[in-house]
């Protein structure tokens, strides 16, 4: 069995990566990474928490729940919302595809937007549930 959550990592990012609205918000290229570098650029998004099961009517298929944050300096709620509807927006149905494994169904099942205590930071979460299955 092919390594799904990988796979379905490294496209889910390159298929962010090149999304122009995503480039418009979070730079270009785009500020996407597993975590945040030392010093690192606002807005930007990681790829937080992963879970993956298998999907019980399918000898190949894989279920994922995944997790996206985003995090912005803009003084309210607005830039961290709009990277949260372009997430939705790229990643709804996207024929995600690598090392073997394609998806057949991905969208986004959650969204939450949020301040920091110190109301420095605005944060969103976009959940993602992605079904992939070895090509």
């Amino acid at each position: 069995m092919r390594d799904h959550e990988s796979a379905l990592h490294v496209a889910l990012v390159a298929h962010l990566k090149g999304d122009p609205t995503l480039k418009a918000l979070l730079g270009d290229p785009a500020r996407i990474w597993d975590q945040a570098p030392k010093g690192a650029v606002y807005p930007h998004l990681t790829v937080g928490r992963s879970e993956s099961r298998p999907v019980a009517a399918a000898d190949c298929g894989v279920e994922h729940q995944l997790s996206l944050r985003c995090a912005s300096l803009f003084g309210g709620v607005e830039e961290a919302k709009a990277i949260c509807a372009a997430v939705r927006a790229a990643v709804h149905e996207a024929p995600l595809e690598a090392d073997g494994v394609r998806t057949v169904s991905v969208r986004a099942t959650f969204v939450d937007v949020f301040r920091s205590v110190d109301h420095r930071r605005t944060w969103g979460v976009v959940r993602l549930r992605a079904i992939t299955e070895e090509i």
